[in-house]
């Protein structure tokens, strides 16, 4: 898609997908055999629901029939969230990130895997697991020592957290049952 064409989509479309309170990741045209396909990522700090991406996906189509934007060749239109995998490049996205375990690829060399404790400004405070028994240490990450980040999927977090959350109100009855003895 030419800057041109991308920039004019941009400016046209933001306004409707930020009256409803999303914001306008990205916008792409890719050629799928004899149509071109836009596809449009929208997000926001709360997700996105299924309902919200219709919405967008009426008000643009209605929006693109109006101008001539698109062209005349046909096209398919795609309004969809950012998948789990996808580059931490914003502000915003870090914060909507914190609790989540990230994968950094660090401007120095390396990686650092690391959960999200908070973000302000100039970076990231980081609760870096533990290796082999030992406690998680604590890490600040400027956002210039990251070259590029995603979010890591981690498939048995909940069982983590409920395991934990088990275990602290055991040791909560433990400390009461002996207060009482």
């Amino acid at each position: 898609m030419s800057t041109t064409q991308s920039e004019r989509l941009r400016e046209l479309l933001a306004p409707l997908v930020s009256a409803r309170e999303l914001d306008l990741e990205e916008i792409e045209v890719t050629t799928a055999g004899k149509r071109r396909v836009l596809r449009i990522v929208v997000d926001s700090d709360a997700g996105v629901e299924l309902d919200e991406c219709a919405e967008v996906s009426r008000a643009v189509s209605e929006k693109l029939d109006e101008t001539d934007a698109m062209g005349g060749a046909p096209y398919v239109l795609e309004v969809t969230s950012p998948g789990a995998d996808r580059p931490l490049t914003e502000h915003r996205h870090y914060v909507r990130a914190t609790g989540r375990l990230i994968k950094a690829q660090l401007t120095e060399g390396g990686e650092l895997v690391a959960r999200i404790v908070a973000v302000d400004d100039e970076g990231l405070d980081l609760e870096v697991p533990g290796l082999k028994g030992r406690k998680p240490t604590s890490r600040r990450l400027a956002f210039g020592e990251i070259a590029k980040a995603r979010v890591e999927i981690e498939f048995n977090r909940k069982a983590a957290e409920k395991t934990a959350g088990a275990a602290a109100e055991a040791a909560d009855v433990t400390d009461e049952s002996q207060e009482e003895a």
